[in-house]
């Protein structure tokens, strides 16, 4: 059984809670939608699973979206279908009545990956979809010289890839998703050339890491990046970045067929 919050919220985060301003911070990227639609194929309906506010589902044609969190689903624009209320563990759906399905980042934040997944293959004919993080690579980010917590508690959580594939039937790609440099879903690295952005504490709040850290944490951050950030330091080793197009981090989309 999986265990719920008032909000409704079904994973190790409380978005009743940190989820107020998440649809300003976390705007789809057009650039990432490509990925994820060339992932589903063209597929005429697709399940969204831990919707959220709705990022990405301009990827597919005709979505229905599963959304636990009552302030998530409160998020999501007027031209979007609304939301059920479910969770991945237990889709209230027919075996395989959806021609392909995904979840957005949100498979590190589920009680039960594996039953989530078989869930989804159940409920699903063709490609299963996710876009997650590799937790092999998310502490190779310039971040993790500063708040190696945040990206300590990232590579906890996000399930290993092998696992994802395992969980869908050892059937499974992976392919890295390149990041752009004015990336407009600001997950951690979408600011690998704009630091600044960091500073901001509604920034942060909209990737969850941050919510598993205390103030002293978020304090020792804020005062280290902004110290070399005013010396010039952080742009000595890392400003490069500024300039390059595309970060290719720990960002990855894997796909699993029947």
């Amino acid at each position: 059984m999986t265990t719920r919050t008032q909000d409704g919220s079904a994973g190790d985060v409380d978005y009743g809670s940190i989820g107020a301003g998440y649809s300003s911070y976390r705007r789809p990227d057009e650039r990432i939608a490509r990925f994820v639609a060339e992932a589903l194929g063209g597929a005429e309906s697709v399940l969204n699973v831990g919707a959220g506010a709705g990022s990405y589902e301009n990827a597919a044609r005709a979505v229905t979206a599963v959304e636990p969190s009552e302030s998530m689903r409160a998020q999501r624009p007027a031209r979007l279908a609304r939301a059920i209320d479910a969770v991945a563990e237990e889709l209230p759906f027919a075996d395989g009545e959806f021609e392909a399905a995904m979840t957005l980042f949100s498979v590190h934040q589920w009680s039960d990956v594996r039953a989530g997944l078989r869930e989804m293959r159940r409920v699903t004919r063709g490609p299963v979809v996710i876009l997650t993080c590799d937790p092999l690579l998310v502490r190779d980010f310039w971040l993790y010289r500063y708040a190696p917590e945040v990206l300590d508690t990232e590579a906890r959580r996000y399930p290993a890839v092998e696992e994802l594939i395992a969980a869908l039937g050892d059937t499974g790609t992976v392919q890295t998703v390149p990041i752009p440099l004015d990336c407009t879903d600001g997950f951690n690295e979408a600011y690998y050339g704009r630091p600044e952005y960091l500073l901001d504490p509604a920034a942060r709040q909209a990737c969850s890491a941050w919510s598993f850290v205390d103030d002293g944490v978020r304090e020792r951050f804020d005062t280290s990046l902004r110290r070399d950030l005013e010396s010039g330091a952080w742009d000595e080793e890392f400003g490069h970045l500024r300039r390059q197009a595309t970060y290719e981090g720990s960002l990855v989309i894997v796909r699993a067929t029947p």
